[in-house]
Parts: structure tokens; sequence; C-alpha cells
């Protein structure tokens, strides 16, 4: 078994297949209806290797933040699309209208609707009328619990959806490629196999201390602005000042992640990331072996290593950059 690869790979999920990003490119793979694995692969380097100030601890948390965002975007928008088209192959080559692309724009712009409703407005606005906005620490831990509440009922409702079930499958796929390669970069299916869908950078675990950081960051912030001013701000400026410290917020849960990946087998580091790898027990299942040979795909892929499989296609031009 050769020395474990110093170089992280990560990625995400998308509809009938696997995002992955390597330090060089994004390549996202997909499975397609007659079987063949589609990939796109785009040359990606990120800002905070090509940009000094941006690769300054936290300043490179919220970078990375708004890059995976926008490459996750990216890459589920590819996948939407390879699956209208499939599903366009049996529907008499209906194309896609206007109206599809403001549906899709719609949705989107419903989906953060909700995520404001549901993370910010609806925990301020429930502690507020519990009479407990002046006490900061309480507030917010208050606040926070309600966010968890409503995140873990969020994600237990979705993973009741057959599609979403799929999904966490990939996932899990994702996780066990990963976790496969961090340990011998020449393994096959079978050996990833036997890897747990759970990791420890994954956003889930992410996300989960994004909630607790925001408590103490929000608790400390509301407790300063009492002492030197002596006022509770109404409840519509609260959220917008505590809006603001997001980029610090997701900068701090970064770090933390960066470094409970490389000390998993710390006590402490254990016991924080705890809840999120709990969590992982609903948004990753078990993928299949077709699962797992899209995730590898990706994963080669993205580090410009050769794909052996015959049934691969690739967007574009169908090379490496080597």
């Amino acid at each position: 078994m050769k020395e474990k690869p110093k170089i992280q790979v990560g990625g995400q999920a998308v509809i009938e297949g696997v995002m992955m990003r390597g330090p060089k490119a994004i390549s996202t793979a997909v499975r397609k209806k007659d079987d063949t694995i589609l990939i796109k692969r785009e040359p990606f380097i990120s800002k905070t290797k090509t940009h000094k100030n941006f690769g300054l601890p936290i300043i490179r948390g919220f970078v990375s933040l708004i890059e995976m965002l926008t490459i996750g975007f990216k890459s589920l928008n590819f996948s939407a699309e390879e699956a209208i088209k499939d599903e366009e192959e049996n529907d008499e080559g209906k194309k896609e209208s206007k109206f599809d692309k403001l549906y899709q724009v719609l949705s989107y712009i419903f989906a953060f609707g909700l995520a404001f409703l549901f993370f910010a407005f609806l925990p301020y606005r429930i502690a507020y009328w519990a009479n407990i906005e002046k006490t900061s620490f309480v507030f917010n831990a208050f606040t926070g619990i309600i966010r968890i509440v409503f995140f873990v009922a969020y994600v237990l409702s979705i993973s009741l959806l057959k599609d979403i079930r799929r999904l966490f499958e990939f996932h899990g796929a994702e996780h066990k490629s990963v976790f496969a390669y961090e340990k011998n970069p020449n393994f096959n299916i079978e050996y990833a196999k036997s890897f747990t869908t759970h990791h420890p950078r994954c956003g889930t675990s992410f996300i989960f201390i994004v909630l607790i950081i925001a408590i103490i960051v929000f608790s400390v912030f509301d407790g300063l602005l009492s002492l030197l001013f002596g006022f509770v701000p109404p409840l519509l400026i609260r959220i917008g000042l505590h809006l603001l410290f997001l980029p610090l917020i997701s900068g701090i849960s970064y770090e933390i992640l960066k470094f409970s990946g490389k000390n998993i087998d710390n006590i402490f580091v254990k016991i924080f990331t705890a809840p999120g790898l709990a969590l992982q027990y609903i948004t990753t299942k078990e993928p299949d072996e077709k699962q797992l040979e899209v995730a590898i795909c990706a994963l080669r892929s993205a580090l410009d290593q050769d794909i052996e499989l015959k049934n691969v296609k690739f967007v574009g031009q169908n090379e490496y950059s080597k």
C-alpha cells in the first residue's frame, strides 16, 4: 500500500451523480439512462491559493464557502439538465422551455426564502415572543437550539422522499471513495466498500459547527452591544446585525473543520464533531456498486488520473490537462 496522499479531495452528491473537487479541477460525474457515465471537468484553482490575503486563516474559510456554493450550484444545474435530457428522450423529444428556466430560478428563490424563514426569522420571533431577548446567552442559545431542531427535522423529513434517499446514497458513495483514496490512492470499488459513509470533513458536519459557533459569536456581540449601548435592538435589526457576522462564523467553522479532519483521533475533536457525524446517519446512505463507480470516476477525473472504464464519456474536450 502506498503512502497516504497529502492532497485533500472532497465534493457533494448531485442528481444521479457526484461532484469532486481536486487541487486543480472540478469534475462532476452522472449516470445516464443508457448506463454511461458522463463527466464534466473544469479547471479550478481556489482563490485562497492564488491570492495571498484570501489564504489567511478565517478569511480563507469564507472564501472557500462562497466558492463551494458557486461550484455546488453549477454542478447541480449540470446534473439536473442531464436528468431532464434523459426524461425528454422518453417524452417525444420535448424541448426545455423558458418556463422551465423560470421555474428553476423561482425554486432557488423559494429555497432561500424558506432558509431565511426557518433559520433566521422564526427562531428570533419565537425568542422575542418568549420575552428572553434581553439575556444575550440565553437568547442566542435558545435560537441556536431552535435552528438545530429545525435543521434536523428538515433533513429527517426530506430523507423520506425516494429521490432524496437516492441523493443520500450518492453522498455515501462520495464519502466512501474519499476515505478509500485517503488510505490508498490506488484503491478500487471493493476496497471502497469497506469504509464508512460518515466523514469528519462533510458539509453536514460543517453546518452543525456553524450553528454552534453562531451561538457563541452572537452571544458575545449581543453582550457587548448591551454593555456599551444599554439597549436591545428590534427583531429585524438584530437579524440584520447578526447576518453581518456570517463571514466570521463560517471562517471560524472552516478552521475547526480543517483541524478536526487532521486530528480526528483527538478525544476533544471526537466529542465536538460527534453531533455532525451522527447527523450523517440521515444524510448518507449505503451506496451500490454503480453509485460507487460514479463517485470514483469523479474523483479520478478531478485528480487527472486515468479512468479505465469503457462506458465513460466527457463533456467537451476529452483530454486531461496533464
